[in-house]
């Protein structure tokens, strides 16, 4: 690989989907801020470049649909010719869904299934090789509170953060020992436009989920721009998970994240006892 005469070695190359707006961008302009490069990437790179303030040669805003694998392994060329690494990979691009579970039709399910399940696989397998190569990087995976524990009325969008901490947890013990971390951030509810233009309902309604589903979908429509969680302080920890020389698997975010995950462990360590003298008489007899 080549590398730019410009490139300082002790700065990160950080890569980063949706960096648009919301935590993308503000993860893109805490890393800018600390004096590294970042290769923002974004459907809009016009106004992705915009938004971010950095030094000329710190900044590199491309277009790329994560659904799209020739833009993928475009931007991933680009960056490596541009920057000469990558070292932080930000896999953020994904949009929410709710609805129940039957109201999601199956075209709704495959779309966000697409962006932020397959979208997410294959920006992750474009890099991998370049930090495999390096023998070194961060891939740091953006999942949800949901993601850990389900929530009436975001049923098909928790499956794909599901999906993304189940092959995380696999994929960081396959490259540990190839000098790569990987990384599971799970924000609850933070100030950013994803309640807004990142989060599309289910067009089919059923008037037996208006008390359970319809009600959830309600409460987050008037909760938009009433979150809790700032975003530039949730940047700044995901830098520092970065930063870290021993940085671990999970990121929980926010005090509504730290509660619905203590519930639902919890709630598991209750079913475990509930069965347990069944689960241990479940084999063949000696």
């Amino acid at each position: 690989m080549t590398q730019n005469t410009d490139q300082h070695t002790h700065r990160r190359v950080w890569l980063i989907t949706g960096a648009s707006r919301g935590l993308g961008n503000a993860i893109a302009q805490a890393a800018l801020d600390l004096g590294d490069a970042v290769v923002a990437t974004s459907r809009n790179p016009v106004a992705t470049a915009n938004s971010l303030i950095g030094q000329a040669n710190q900044l590199l805003s491309l277009a790329m649909d994560v659904t799209d694998k020739q833009q993928i392994a475009s931007a991933v060329q680009s960056a490596i010719a541009h920057f000469g690494r990558i070292d932080v990979l930000v896999n953020n691009a994904g949009y929410g869904l709710m609805g129940a579970v039957e109201e999601v039709s199956d075209e709704e399910a495959r779309a966000v299934f697409d962006t932020n399940v397959f979208g997410l696989l294959a920006v992750t397998r474009a890099v991998l090789p370049i930090l495999r190569e390096q023998r070194s990087g961060h891939i740091v995976n953006i999942s949800s509170v949901a993601g850990v524990a389900a929530g009436v009325g975001s049923g098909i969008y928790a499956a794909t953060k599901f999906a993304v901490e189940g092959f995380s947890e696999a994929l960081s013990a396959e490259v540990a020992p190839l000098g790569i971390h990987v990384s599971l951030v799970e924000p609850g509810q933070f100030r950013t436009d994803f309640l807004a233009d990142s989060l599309k309902l289910a067009e089919k309604t059923i008037p037996d989920y208006d008390e359970t589903a319809g009600q959830v979908v309600r409460a987050l429509k008037e909760r938009n721009g009433k979150q809790a969680g700032h975003p530039g302080k949730a940047a700044a920890a995901i830098i520092q998970l970065v930063q870290s020389e021993r940085p671990t698997l999970r990121l929980p975010l926010g005090v509504d994240c730290l509660e619905r995950m203590e519930r639902k462990l919890s709630a598991v360590a209750a079913d475990i006892e509930s069965w347990r003298d069944i689960a241990l008489h479940s084999e063949f007899d000696a």
